[in-house]
């Protein structure tokens, strides 16, 4: 079970690593498209955008149906959905690695405020005459 997840996981950032894909999904949260729609875009041959697409389905980030001649393609979230739920892990990491950062300086900066109000504002530095 942890393979075929560990598997899934790293289908879905392959697919997510090119920016071409990226695009289409985005396109394809709007609805569903033809492979046509989803080339469109970009300067490439329908070839290429099929080859772009069986990597989003191998993912299965989207799903393919045939209609007569057409392809329809059409999001399919729930992958998305893992790879989230895995970069949440380092997100509350470093958001709490973060958050003691700024605890730290907030301490710094309130002891060094403490140390300048001992110091008189009279006396200045050279003013031993």
């Amino acid at each position: 079970m942890v393979e075929l997840e560990t598997r899934q996981i790293d289908a879905v950032f392959h697919a997510l690593g090119d920016a071409t894909r990226r695009r289409m999904l985005r396109d394809l949260a709007g609805g569903e498209r033809t492979v046509s729609q989803l080339a469109e875009p970009f300067a490439m041959s329908l070839a290429a955008a099929s080859k772009h697409i069986k990597a989003l389905e191998n993912a299965g980030l989207i799903r393919r149906e045939v209609r007569g001649r057409t392809h329809l393609c059409r999001l399919e979230p729930g992958p998305l959905a893992s790879a989230h739920q895995w970069l949440g892990f380092y997100e509350r990491f470093w958001t709490n690695r973060l958050d003691v950062l700024e605890r730290l300086l907030r301490e710094e900066d309130a002891s060094k405020a403490k140390d300048d109000s001992r110091k008189s504002p009279t006396s200045k530095e050279g003013d031993d005459q």
